[in-house]
């Protein structure tokens, strides 16, 4: 166990602010590499696969969450905050992907889940016996009556509340096995304290911290003044009385002041609300280091929509002073391969957008097979299991489409897992060899070969991820210019349907096709293609 003196790297990297320009990869523990052969991902899988990480030139890894859970929604259920799932090992195996990663470079970022828990997880059970025990008070519960205490609504779908065998209602706005905590009780926060402590103190440098958004509802159960129906880039108004509380903001000035006990590390929240301006309020300087921007997620393939995306979010995190969070993809979205048009021109697109984001200042947030190129996995209606896919009666597709296992290799089983081994928890398409880690490394051309070289120039000039950028349009050409000490370099993104001719100040550093062509004077960029020009 670690010390919080002893929390510096053991390369030697000064830690000051790392997670300003950190390029952070997201395990899908589940997904990534399964050691033991029962067809699930694990932490010594995960270790074993540390070296490609730090080959492929990643600072940090997020681990979606390994802790029990009830199984009812990919980890996200949990049952105890302080201990590691049996399928993915031990609190002892944690710690040795912590050292391992330590000597390699990297750093681990673990989840937490401080909104809800599973409905099995001790306090609910003790709350479902007795209605009158201090764990009660830990949630929402309301007395017996005919219809919900409000109108609010799951985002998995249908009421956001539920009874209990003895007639009470109780809240989750998420599935009936996470019940929502009421964090107006002390009990729950000291609890958390202890749990950020416990991980803190085995050389985790820091949390994404699920749903930061939640956490608080309205004290008086107040009708939600609009239906379920969140924007395009979030929850706003429609949902006022469940998310965005004022008093939310204390916890993270609270968890803040924890993290600054164990220096080098960080916060990273999940704040999925419209408005970025208030996104970037639990960034301030008291708050969490970072909050994620998902403008990009979520933005469709257009000049206007992307430029729109950068620049809001360089003003909103901007005013506070606080690096912006890049993400393309996640285990909550399709893939954007699949985003992007799917096929060749999804790719293109892919390989495009990857240039752009790299080339931003700031952090971003790779999930596990982006960098492969890996479109949306169809899956088999009788094979998903989330949620989502469920309670909508198959009304929505779910998330399992992107949580598919990694191919490592070409063979059978993609080298998910070892010779002889189950069936892998999700089904992997057979197509899938095609990309495998094995085979990408072998072409100069590949998705994996090109995002290896993006990560390796973006270390080397520092203007890339920690220089000023403004954000340019011209017709359908997207222009990030960053300007350094010592070097100014643009990323310039061809998002139309025709080639354009843009001015070479000086020279290609790398372009995301090999259809690319530049001349002394100007680069002929193709559509959906992306090119980095340092100017001399």
């Amino acid at each position: 166990m670690r010390t919080p003196a002893e929390h510096s790297l053991a390369s030697g990297q000064a830690p000051a602010d790392w997670w300003r320009t950190a390029v952070v990869y997201q395990v899908y523990l589940r997904s990534f590499a399964d050691s033991n052969g029962d067809g699930i991902g694990d932490l010594a899988g995960l270790r074993s696969r540390l070296p490609y990480l730090s080959w492929l030139g990643v600072d940090a890894l997020w681990i979606n969450p390994h802790y029990p859970s009830g199984g009812a929604d990919g980890g996200y259920d949990i049952v105890d905050y302080r201990a590691v799932d049996p399928d993915y090992g031990d609190v002892a195996d944690l710690e040795a992907v912590v050292a391992d990663a330590r000597q390699l470079g990297l750093r681990v970022i673990l989840d937490v889940v401080p909104n809800h828990t599973s409905d099995r997880h001790p306090w609910f059970q003790t709350a479902l016996a007795d209605p009158d025990s201090a764990e009660a008070a830990r949630y929402h519960f309301a007395p017996p009556s005919d219809e919900p205490p409000n109108n609010w609504q799951s985002l998995f779908g249908g009421p956001a509340w539920s009874r209990t065998p003895d007639g009470r209602w109780y809240l989750h706005l998420f599935a009936p096995e996470q019940p929502d905590l009421n964090w107006r009780d002390p009990a729950v926060a000291a609890d958390f304290d202890r749990t950020l402590r416990f991980w803190l103190d085995r050389g985790v440098s820091g949390f994404r911290v699920d749903v930061a958004y939640g956490l608080f509802k309205d004290a008086e159960l107040r009708d939600n003044p609009g239906s379920y129906s969140p924007t395009l880039f979030g929850h706003g108004p429609e949902q006022a009385m469940t998310w965005n509380q004022p008093e939310v903001h204390d916890v993270w000035r609270r968890w803040r002041s924890i993290c600054d006990e164990y220096p080098d590390t960080m916060l990273v929240g999940e704040v999925c609300l419209a408005d970025l301006e208030q996104v970037a309020l639990y960034s301030r300087p008291d708050e969490m280091h970072q909050s994620f921007s998902f403008r990009l997620l979520k933005s469709r393939w257009s000049v206007e929509a992307f430029a729109d995306g950068v620049q809001t979010a360089l003003d909103a995190f901007g005013r506070v002073g606080a690096p912006v969070s890049w993400v393309l993809g996640n285990h909550d979205k399709d893939r954007q391969v699949s985003r992007f048009g799917g096929g060749a021109l999804g790719t293109s697109r892919a390989r495009a957008a990857a240039l752009m984001m790299l080339a931003l200042p700031g952090s971003p947030y790779l999930y596990a097979g982006d960098e492969l190129g890996l479109p949306q996995a169809v899956v088999p209606d009788e094979a998903k299991l989330d949620p989502i896919f469920w309670r909508s009666g198959g009304a929505r597709a779910g998330r399992d489409g992107c949580r598919v296992p990694m191919p490592w290799n070409d063979s059978a089983g993609v080298g998910f897992s070892p010779d002889g081994a189950a069936q892998p928890w999700l089904p992997i398409p057979a197509e899938w060899e095609g990309f495998a880690v094995s085979r990408q490394t072998r072409d100069g051309g590949s998705m994996l070969t090109l995002y290896r070289r993006a990560l390796a120039l973006r270390a080397a000039h520092p203007a890339l991820g920690s220089g000023d950028a403004t954000v340019e349009t011209q017709g359908d050409v997207l222009t990030v210019r960053s300007t350094g000490d010592d070097e100014t370099v643009r990323c310039v993104v061809n998002m139309g349907t025709g080639t354009v001719l843009v001015p070479n100040p000086g020279s290609v550093l790398l372009a995301s096709s090999t259809h690319v062509k530049a001349s002394a004077a100007t680069v002929a960029l193709p559509p959906d293609t992306a090119v980095w020009l340092v100017e001399d």
